[in-house]
């Protein structure tokens, strides 16, 4: 898609040349996408004009000194007008995956929803977070005694994964996957204490790093 000004012009030029296409059907075609294209624009007008309106508001202008600049006749009008323009900016955010309608109630429930989905992302990186830093050191141990645990294919596979993520690991996902390869090193790990009778590193290091991630894996 080009810069809204050039497709702008572009579809000027096209709209001043439409005649030039002889076929019907070619030119029914173009028309079409031109529909299209000028429905992309007024939906970016729309976005451009909310922000530019919000902007106005966090600066402590009234309804009624917006009236005039969104053609309404009404404080209420100009609000009503201003809640219908934030549904375009709304679709496809948090909790609003459809299209919201332009009714002032439809928009203010997709902002609730928006809201909701918002603030539970954040509790769930923030609990995240919480959990990498009680992991991380866990991690950190098992790799730093890992001559001391079995060298078996699935054991070395889940802690090689370990190392390659613990280095550089700073976002919710990166938690997740770190979490993701301790539970599988400590599910290979505790099938070869179940054979041992408990014990599965070489060194009293390696036998303490395993049962303090066993112990903080099964925690949950």
């Amino acid at each position: 898609m080009p810069a809204d000004d050039e497709l702008f012009q572009a579809l000027l030029y096209l709209e001043a040349h439409a005649g030039a296409l002889k076929d019907e059907r070619a030119r029914r075609t173009a028309a079409i996408q031109r529909v299209t294209l000028w429905e992309y624009l007024r939906e970016q007008t729309d976005i451009h004009q909310a922000k530019a309106i919000a902007d106005a508001r966090a600066a402590n202008a009234e309804w009624a000194h917006l009236a005039p600049a969104l053609a309404v006749n009404a404080p209420s009008a100009a609000y009503n007008k201003a809640t219908r323009l934030r549904a375009v900016s709304l679709t496809g955010q948090a909790g609003c995956d459809q299209p919201v309608r332009r009714t002032p109630e439809a928009v203010l429930a997709a902002e609730r929803r928006a809201a909701a989905q918002e603030a539970a992302d954040r509790r769930a990186a923030a609990q995240a977070e919480q959990r990498h830093r009680l992991l991380a050191p866990i991690a950190h141990r098992l790799l730093e005694n890992r001559h001391g645990l079995p060298d078996g294919e699935d054991v070395t596979y889940w802690l090689d994964e370990i190392a390659a993520v613990l280095p550089n690991c700073h976002t919710p996902t990166q938690f997740v996957s770190l979490e993701t390869y301790v539970k599988a090193a400590v599910r290979e790990l505790n099938k070869v204490a179940r054979q041992n009778g408990g014990s599965v590193g070489t060194t009293l290091d390696a036998q303490t790093a395993y049962e303090a991630a066993a112990e903080l894996v099964a925690g949950g």
